[in-house]
């Protein structure tokens, strides 16, 4: 998540902040950096992590732990408006370890941009938080959250999201945005594991992987972002509402698998399980994982056994309509760039 001067606290700078972006270091909160830094915003990180490339571009980076109030206090003083990427990811995990930055982290947040007269906050969440055991095709933000989880992440990003909407007023309005898969060049989550599991023979789609799902190049998803910030303002038609956002193209499992593993020169999926075994695979696992206190993701569970042999696209007609939100490129166009810069991820977040 971001970066901060050499003894760890703020750089000084004379400028007015207008934006910060929680997680400005990462993979997606990079891309919302470069492009607000690109169109002449003045552009705060604060994150974790120290990235001396956010110092050369000019952006004020703060260093801390969403789960410290007085760090992220500090952090929002002086900023108008707020971008929250920053989250925990994961498929495993004890849920105290997603409860703190995802839930404490943006409870934080909000309490931060109240205190200090932010007048917006967007806020990244993740279509996971509707996404139970069903297959869901062109859904809406009409669907509901579902009444139980399979996963930590997407129960702690739902109640998260929950709180940012319910937020929303006529001094602070919030936003919620749903990218879906976020790929592209420098992604340190996805593609680096699809392509370590290709490497050594372990990857295996689930069923034939003919399920339709929807995806987003970093780029867009970015995009998204700064389109929600100039839409957003107290009282606006999209003030206090969520938003999916892909590339309103959605694929074949096995075709973007493959897609993304030929971009980064990696062999191609050819091993497939059924839904059961894969099911079953992932109950036990959990439970072994659980009882030994494993730290490290097990190679599966039930929550990634249905997430990757269901259908789950979406209808981002909300986005286009509020939020002027339209991909930039193909998946075709964007696998071309992913190709073309040579590598399969890069090390940030």
């Amino acid at each position: 998540m971001g970066a901060g001067s050499s003894d760890g606290t703020e750089k000084k700078s004379n400028r007015r902040v207008t934006v910060l972006v929680t997680g400005g270091g990462g993979f997606l909160g990079g891309a919302v950096v470069r492009q607000l830094v690109a169109r002449g915003e003045t552009v705060r990180s604060f994150s974790r992590g120290r990235y001396p490339h956010l110092d050369e571009v000019g952006v004020e980076c703060f260093q801390g732990d969403l789960a410290d109030s007085s760090a992220v206090d500090r952090a929002v003083r002086g900023c108008r408006s707020v971008v929250h990427v920053a989250a925990r990811p994961g498929i495993w995990g004890r849920r105290e370890e997603f409860w703190r930055p995802n839930v404490l982290g943006t409870r934080h947040v909000l309490d931060a941009c109240r205190n200090q007269g932010v007048e917006r906050l967007v806020y990244t969440s993740s279509p996971s938080v509707v996404h139970g055991k069903e297959d869901i095709e062109g859904g809406d933000e009409s669907i509901p959250y579902p009444d139980v989880y399979q996963a930590y992440y997407p129960e702690t990003k739902a109640e998260a999201e929950r709180m940012v909407l319910d937020s929303n007023s006529r001094n602070l309005a919030t936003l919620s945005l749903r990218p879906h898969l976020i790929w592209g060049p420098g992604d340190n989550q996805l593609l680096p594991r699809l392509v370590a599991k290709a490497r050594s023979g372990r990857l295996a789609l689930i069923g034939d992987g003919s399920n339709l799902v929807d995806t987003t190049f970093v780029e867009d998803a970015a995009a998204a972002h700064l389109l929600a910030l100039d839409r957003l303002d107290p009282g606006a038609s999209c003030a206090g509402r969520a938003y999916f956002i892909t590339q309103g193209e959605p694929w074949p499992l096995l075709r973007i698998v493959n897609g993304l593993l030929q971009a980064a020169g990696a062999p191609r999926v050819r091993r497939h399980i059924s839904f059961s075994t894969a099911n079953r695979i992932g109950w036990l696992l959990e439970r072994i994982y659980g009882f030994f206190r494993v730290s490290s993701e097990p190679p599966m569970t039930r929550f990634l056994a249905h997430q990757l042999s269901t259908t789950h696209w979406f209808d981002i007609g909300a986005a286009r309509r509020d939020l002027g939100y339209a991909p930039s490129v193909s998946i075709e166009e964007g696998l071309e760039i992913l190709a073309s810069t040579g590598s399969a991820a890069s090390n940030g977040e």
